[in-house]
């Protein structure tokens, strides 16, 4: 792994990794500046730039520059970028004089920036909003008949997940943009099979503003909407563009091992074998239905219950279980996926409601149980919790529940936490998963939150592989090579030094 550190400078970075970022050398990478807003000018000219490779990052980079004007003006500069991406360089050049930024860890970043900000010097700062982008925001002030142009570079390890990778752009210029582009070119060594262009920049009357190309192991997105599809398309108008553009492509796999590439001394394996019998699963739903999962929380668990229900083979085995300051399970043991006892567990998800406290420990100390008393040879077993608060219940010290459940699974088999709305302690959660081989993820309280719910175990719906151990010999410095489970439509990435 390569250790990328910031030189120093003014802005910071408020992301959660720390002040020295861990990359892996040669994978998917996102390196683009989508989103911006600058006020009071005249001219403006947006150009991103995308380069995915298995084999190289390539930086890549976005300008904006100023107009000259008769008094002195303060000028702000705001990107959205992907919460899973870090930024890897900013830098403003004003009037030919270059100034870096550099990274920083998050308390140190907020320190930083609110000292700069009472000083009146430029700073930045990384923000969450929403789902998926974090916000990044500074201003500087020029002086009359002055240029600035601001650059910011930062990269994304892409996930595949159900079969593809997924290249989010947002655009939101806040005016109208003279000449407006973004550019995405995608260069994969196996091959890219497959290309597709989505989103609400994609859509109606901003179709035709999108030209794709592709052509063995390279392909091609281009985006540039005229002045008047800026002013005329749905939401559009003074303000200019505001959505999404997201790219969505896989890559050819014509060898089952895997594709494996080198540059400066480290390599990186990606491993996503196909053709492969899905396994038998044993999936245990640990369902929180205390008091504030009232109202639409609790109806959204229940349609997604429904879909997911329907969607086990008869071959999976499934359990599951309500707590509130109680925990009760559905039924004592697993029941086989057979239409009857389907139907019975749909009759019975349509009767959850909601009351009382919140005992997660017990909850999924029981879950655990009801795995470990049905063994069955040549499956795999899946915890999944969902839950929107604190443990409030029973033992509600989070380092004891952690602990507690990492010995009871013992690296058996993995936990997946999923914590709904925003004021679920999520990072209790994502500890847990992560120490039991999962992970975590957010479900926002939004109208798709059914939606999200049966998105997310689809991912996690059609194991392939248990017990995957990947051996390298003489390769040193490697991320992690042991895995619960391979998923269809995931992958195995493995990266580190040569011999």
């Amino acid at each position: 792994m390569k250790c990328l550190c910031a030189r120093p400078g003014l802005h910071c970075h408020n992301g959660s990794s720390s002040s020295c970022v861990y990359i892996q050398p040669s994978v998917h990478c996102l390196r683009l500046c989508p989103l911006f807003e600058v006020k009071k000018l005249g001219y403006l000219q947006l150009s991103h730039q995308l380069h995915g490779n298995q084999s190289l990052c390539y930086h890549s980079y976005h300008k904006s520059c100023g107009e000259h004007r008769d008094d002195s003006n303060e000028i702000d500069f705001h990107v959205k970028i992907p919460k899973t991406a870090f930024i890897s360089k900013f830098r403003m050049t004003i009037d030919g004089q270059t100034y870096d930024g550099v990274v920083k860890q998050k308390e140190e970043a907020q320190q930083q920036y609110s000292q700069a900000v009472s000083r009146g010097q430029s700073a930045g700062l990384v923000s969450s909003v929403g789902r998926t982008l974090e916000d990044f925001k500074t201003s500087v002030t020029i002086a009359a008949h002055s240029k600035v142009t601001f650059e910011l570079t930062y990269e994304e390890l892409l996930h595949r997940r159900l079969g593809k990778y997924e290249l989010l752009i947002n655009a939101q210029p806040g005016q109208i943009v003279k000449d407006f582009k973004i550019d995405v070119n995608i260069y994969e060594k196996p091959g890219i099979n497959f290309l597709e262009v989505k989103g609400s920049l994609g859509e109606k009357s901003l179709a035709n503003a999108i030209t794709t190309t592709r052509a063995d192991k390279q392909a091609w997105v281009s985006f540039y909407p005229t002045h008047g599809q800026q002013m005329d398309c749905d939401g559009c108008g003074e303000t200019g563009l505001k959505g999404d553009l997201k790219i969505l492509y896989d890559v050819d796999r014509p060898r089952s091992q895997g594709d494996v590439t080198e540059h400066g001394g480290y390599f990186v394996h990606f491993f996503a074998p196909a053709d492969l019998a899905r396994i038998p699963k044993n999936v245990v739903f640990i369902i929180d239905q205390s008091g504030s999962m009232h109202g639409k929380k609790i109806a959204q668990t229940r349609g997604a219950l429904l879909k997911i229900l329907d969607d086990l083979a008869e071959d999976d085995y499934f359990g599951l279980i309500l707590f509130n300051s109680n925990v009760s399970p559905w039924k004592r043991e697993l029941l086989q996926a057979t239409q009857t006892n389907l139907e019975m567990a749909k009759q019975f998800v349509k009767g959850i409601t909601d009351h009382g406290a919140t005992d997660i420990n017990a909850a999924v100390l029981k879950g655990v149980e009801m795995i470990q008393q049905h063994p069955r040879n040549g499956s795999a077993s899946i915890l999944i919790l969902l839950t929107d608060g604190d443990p409030t219940s029973g033992e509600t010290n989070q380092g004891k529940i952690q602990s507690n459940v990492r010995k009871a699974i013992g690296k058996k088999f993995p936990l997946y936490c999923l914590g709904f709305g925003f004021d679920v302690n999520f990072e209790f959660l994502q500890k847990m998963a992560q120490e039991n081989s999962g992970l975590a993820r957010r479900i926002y309280e939004d109208s798709d939150a059914a939606q999200q719910l049966k998105g997310f175990y689809e991912e996690v719906a059609t194991p392939l592989l248990t017990s995957v151990q990947i051996n390298y010999t003489g390769a040193t410095n490697l991320t992690q090579t042991t895995f619960s489970y391979y998923y269809n439509g995931s992958e195995i990435v493995v990266a580190g030094k040569d011999p």
